[in-house]
């Protein structure tokens, strides 16, 4: 029995029989062409497609129009949803103007102050100067009116006496009254004293209680902070740098387009080092808004992917944390009986996110999880040419993303008949997060995200190594990308990166403009 097909599949039977590439190469990439699309590309070649192909009038006047005007209401859902997340953006964007404003005018102010004070200090010598000279000259006329004076040795005596009996009498009721009040001072004290030693030691014994219960989860934090306690001290003291008193656990380098050794010379200044990354587990939150450009010209191979992992494994990690952190806040929202205003706005934001539909929160969790960090630096650099790629210098793209209607690079060696570009990004920071975004929502990822699922599950580490092969679907060349980056990962070592974590007690640091 022949199985009767469908007018779409007859026509992709007409287009085989006629060797028509353009399908042919839309079916390979596993795009799904409407039969609209088929009948013209098949009328641009001039086939004729037979008449008994041609569906009924029922499928003509009544499905047709039915399922376009799902895909037209689909169509304006979609608009909206993009229009909320512009808003968003616009929001975000303000505040960060905002804020960026006011720091700036603080500046401003503080300069202003600061010059006025060294005016200030430049009047002050010439201001000493004039009262030195005034009294100066005062003192010269009065002692030279006093010489030239004759004065009477009878009056002069009693004057002398006089003073010296005032000043003695003064120094002695002083001295006396002084006396008296440290004594009662020091018997007030006697008796206060007596009463406080039993507080005192009720207090400690408090103390000593509350110390012990909160000293507990606090100890691993303190074990790492102060093994960084006397590196912070060291960026500190040097004069390239400014270290800023805010409690802020992050290093934002700004946009100055920094040369390879300048990068490696601030590597060597914050005591940066990938041996002492791995042995402790812990980076310091150093964030590149780009790539040096000059990175390629380094002759040592070893160097540059040193640079380049650098560079990129606190953006990764970065990311992995906030993750987990909106991952561990589902979860106590999930178990909530009632959840306010604010938390229902940020489930609505994360719904939107990761593109789930009908509130489905068990969906929800599923795609909110982490990224092996072995795995996000193995696809950076096979994507980005190990940060020397021209996606990468150019628009800040590390993973290759192709769009079709957002702002991109347009590849040299595209096809003629494909229009796709390498989507653009202003800051490497954001190619990570749509990286992530990309691997969590994406149809064509969702054997990595079940096996993950799995890993959690039973309680095992979520390793690059053990996701590798479900990310065929990442590049045209299916298993053999895979295998390149179980190469990458086990030649580079980076599955020693998986458990690292955030240094939280580094303080901010830029560089002079």
């Amino acid at each position: 029995m022949k199985k009767k097909l469908s007018y779409r599949d007859k026509l992709l039977e007409l287009a085989y029989i006629y060797n028509v590439k353009e399908i042919q190469d839309y079916t390979k990439n596993r795009k799904n062409l409407t039969t609209g699309q088929i009948e013209l590309i098949l009328k641009k070649n001039k086939i004729i497609i037979p008449k008994e192909f041609k569906t009924n009038f029922f499928k003509e006047n009544f499905v047709k129009p039915v399922t376009r005007l799902k895909l037209n209401i689909k169509d304006y859902k979609e608009e909206k949803i993009k229009d909320k997340n512009r808003f968003f953006r616009r929001v975000e964007n303000y505040k960060h103007d905002t804020s960026r404003k006011f720091n700036h005018s603080v500046n401003n102010i503080w300069k202003k102050i600061g010059s006025a004070g060294i005016n200030l200090l430049n009047v002050l010598p010439k201001l000493g100067s004039t009262v030195i000279n005034f009294f100066g000259n005062l003192f010269t006329d009065v002692f030279n009116s006093i010489y030239n004076q004759q004065i009477d040795q009878k009056s002069a005596r009693n004057v002398i006496v006089a003073f010296f009996l005032i000043v003695g009498v003064t120094t002695a009721v002083y001295s006396g009254y002084n006396a008296y009040k440290k004594y009662d001072f020091i018997s007030k004290n006697i008796e206060a004293k007596k009463p406080e030693t039993k507080i005192k030691k009720e207090t400690k014994k408090l103390e000593t209680k509350v110390k012990k219960e909160t000293k507990k989860p606090e100890t691993k934090i303190k074990k790492e902070t102060k093994k960084l306690e006397p590196k912070v001290k060291k960026e500190s003291k040097k004069p390239e740098l400014k270290v800023k008193r805010n409690n802020v656990a992050e290093v934002i380098l700004p946009d100055l387009n920094l040369k390879t050794k300048t990068v490696i010379q601030l590597f060597k200044d914050v005591d940066y080092d990938l041996r002492t990354v791995r042995n402790e587990k812990l980076v310091k939150p150093i964030y590149f808004t780009q790539f040096p450009r000059d990175l390629d010209n380094l002759q040592s191979v070893q160097l540059k992917k040193e640079t380049f992992i650098k560079i990129v494994l606190p953006l990764i990690v970065a990311e992995n944390e906030k993750i987990l952190d909106d991952r561990e806040k589902l979860k106590t929202l999930i178990e909530k009986k009632f959840t306010t205003d604010t938390e229902k706005q940020w489930l609505r934001q994360k719904l939107l996110e990761y593109k789930v539909k009908k509130g489905d929160l068990d969906e929800l969790i599923f795609r909110m999880d982490m990224i092996p960090v072995s795995i996000a630096l193995a696809q950076a650099a096979k994507e980005s040419g190990w940060g020397t790629s021209r996606f990468a210098l150019e628009g800040n793209a590390i993973f290759g993303q192709w769009t079709w209607d957002g702002q991109g690079i347009a590849p040299l060696k595209r096809d003629g008949d494909k229009n796709h570009k390498i989507l653009k990004f202003p800051i490497l920071r954001a190619s990570v997060k749509a990286y992530k975004n990309n691997l969590n929502t994406h149809k064509s990822y969702l054997k990595f995200r079940e096996k993950r699922r799995q890993l959690r599950n039973k309680n095992k580490s979520i390793t690059g190594l053990a996701l590798t092969d479900t990310l065929k679907n990442y590049a045209q060349t299916g298993s053999e990308y895979t295998k390149i980056l179980n190469q990458i990962i086990t030649q580079n070592r980076l599955s020693d990166f998986e458990p690292v974590r955030l240094v939280n007690s580094v303080k901010q640091i830029e560089l002079n403009s």
